[in-house]
């Protein structure tokens, strides 16, 4: 399964963590389960993320991180590529996160 950019959007497109990159972090983690909860699967079941961060600095690795560590096991964390952008599609947006998962 592949699930398409994930942002800190919530049910009414409201923008959710203002400034905070860990924040909107966690509300697109919040997004991706949802979308493999729609689907029978769980956050164990990703194998790969890719994770758009705006204007990366060495910093925004604690924030991301730690949002990281909260949804997903440190015994066995999905890959991940982490990519330092200008901007997303939405000029608030801090954060946009991909997943592949496998389903059985």
């Amino acid at each position: 399964m592949f699930i398409s950019g994930q942002t800190a959007w919530d049910a009414q497109k409201r923008i959710v963590g203002g400034v905070s990159l860990l924040e909107q972090a966690r509300q697109a983690l919040r997004n991706v389960q949802a979308a493999m909860e729609a689907v029978g699967g769980a956050l164990g079941d990703i194998v790969a993320l890719r994770i758009y961060i705006v204007n990366y600095q060495p910093e925004s690795a604690e924030a991301v991180g730690s949002a990281l560590r909260e949804f997903f096991s440190e015994g066995n964390p999905p890959a991940s590529t982490w990519i330092g952008v200008s901007a997303l599609a939405v000029s608030d947006f801090l954060i946009e996160i991909e997943a592949t998962a496998v389903l059985d």
